[in-house]
């Protein structure tokens, strides 16, 4: 492979999440989450496992800024926790709450990185979930009502905004298959909860147009899944394209297009009789679309029509995931870098082409190669370079990429894994809160540095 050079004003970031990193979770009028609460419940979390100190960042700040600047990152993309801000997801604000990102978008421009801010990563106020959570229609308005107080409090030093992480997890994980919060299984629940955050993301965008600051940019953040069929017969096609609409269209059709791909609607509405979409929904939908792009990949997914699952979207859907035969993370999930050039390709040709950054790509590795007391994790490395090639390839075939953030700045609370996984570029030793850069993360910094692939 040739040297890669990348453009002068690309990117280069690291990203986290608030209760995957903050900790914190009494500190200063903090409202409960939801992730508060699931985490109590046994058998959820490997190990019984908690947010309540993770990385300790709400203390640690400056000092994660810090590590920042010594990898030379460009960008810091985080997230605001809701229940930080107001502690009953609505009504009554929390200064506090509010102060602490204050400082934190501060410090960062102080050392000169961009905040790239994500207002939803996953920690509802348990409050919310209390009236129903993403089932209920109301919470957009709460949502557009906290959107529009974190845009008047930090607009003027963010530009960059994102309003959900992954709403497909957020619909799908928590209200469908309960593996993450707040554990519901109702597949009807989750397509409505699927809908109603994308209500809560045209609000969000609407309340933006209307800030105080609204000089900037506000999108979204979708995982992408892309999909194969497992073989060329026209039941496995359909297998793909039913998976496809499920994981993908669903999401991007709505954000940028502006509707709900029909095939999926149609069955979601016979079988499941939701969403139910009221009139001047999808023209609130429409008016309001992203502006810009975050896209997260980790992986594909080959199904075939085989039907031996019993999840309710096989059964609905008739699809059934199959195992891939390539080399795997320690999640398990297929190193496979083309799928991630070929849905690119799908952002430029079929969604407008919008600004794009890629808002995280990484690997969870066992990380137990030490070498004079570093870890050396050639493994993860030689992941990133796989990808960021490829990312560079789709830029190059006209996708308007504007950056990359690279998952995790460092190692952190794995939602149901616990902190049994680690995908970051820095070691975080959880008794001492001492964090040690990886081999990847001076890998990381020298091609920040250099603006070059090698």
């Amino acid at each position: 492979m040739q040297n890669i050079i990348f453009p002068k004003d690309f990117v280069w970031g690291a990203a986290t999440a608030s209760y995957q990193i903050e900790g914190g979770v009494k500190e200063d009028r903090r409202g409960e989450s939801i992730w508060d609460t699931f985490c109590r419940i046994p058998g959820k979390i490997f190990n019984g496992h908690n947010g309540d100190v993770a990385c300790d960042h709400f203390h640690r700040y400056k000092d994660d800024v810090k590590l920042m600047k010594e990898l030379g990152l460009k960008a810091y993309r985080f997230s605001v926790a809701w229940p930080r801000v107001f502690p009953q997801g609505r009504g009554s604000v929390n200064l506090k709450g509010l102060e602490f990102y204050r400082r934190l978008t501060n410090e960062l421009k102080e050392n000169g990185i961009e905040p790239y801010v994500t207002l939803y990563h996953w920690d509802l106020p348990q409050a919310l979930q209390d009236l129903g959570g993403w089932d209920r229609r109301d919470i957009a308005d709460d949502f557009a009502e906290y959107s529009m107080m974190m845009y008047n409090s930090l607009g003027d030093i963010v530009k960059k905004w994102f309003t959900f992480n992954e709403p497909w997890c957020t619909s799908f994980l928590g209200y469908a298959y309960g593996v993450h919060a707040p554990g519901i299984v109702d597949p009807a629940a989750a397509v409505r909860a699927s809908h109603n955050i994308m209500l809560s993301h045209a609000k969000a965008v609407e309340a933006y147009k209307g800030s105080k600051h609204n000089d900037g940019k506000v999108g979204i953040v979708l995982n992408i899944a892309p999909v194969y069929p497992k073989t060329d017969t026209d039941r496995d096609r359909l297998a793909a394209a039913n998976y496809d609409g499920y994981c993908n269209r669903w999401f991007f059709d709505c954000c940028f297009l502006g509707r709900y791909p029909e095939d999926i609607l149609k069955i979601y509405q016979n079988a499941l009789k939701a969403p139910v979409i009221r009139n001047g929904d999808m023209e609130l939908i429409s008016s309001n679309r992203a502006s810009i792009l975050g896209v997260n990949y980790y992986t594909r997914t080959i199904v075939s029509s085989n039907l031996i699952s019993d999840s309710f979207t096989g059964r609905i859907l008739k699809f059934r995931e199959c195992r891939p035969g390539g080399p795997v993370t320690e999640m398990g999930w297929e190193i496979y870098p083309q799928a991630f050039y070929d849905f690119l390709e799908r952002v430029r040709t079929t969604y407008g082409n919008p600004e794009t950054y890629i808002t995280e790509n990484g690997a969870a590795f066992p990380d137990k190669n030490i070498i004079d007391g570093m870890i050396d994790d050639a493994d993860r490395i030689e992941y990133l370079k796989q990808h960021i090639s490829t990312a560079y390839k789709a830029m190059r075939d006209g996708l308007d990429l504007r950056g990359y953030f690279v998952w995790s700045l460092m190692d952190n609370f794995e939602w149901a894994h616990g902190y049994s996984k680690l995908f970051g570029i820095t070691h975080v030793d959880y008794g001492t809160q001492k964090r040690t850069f990886k081999k990847s993360a001076l890998w990381y910094r020298e091609l920040i540095r250099t603006n070059t692939l090698t």
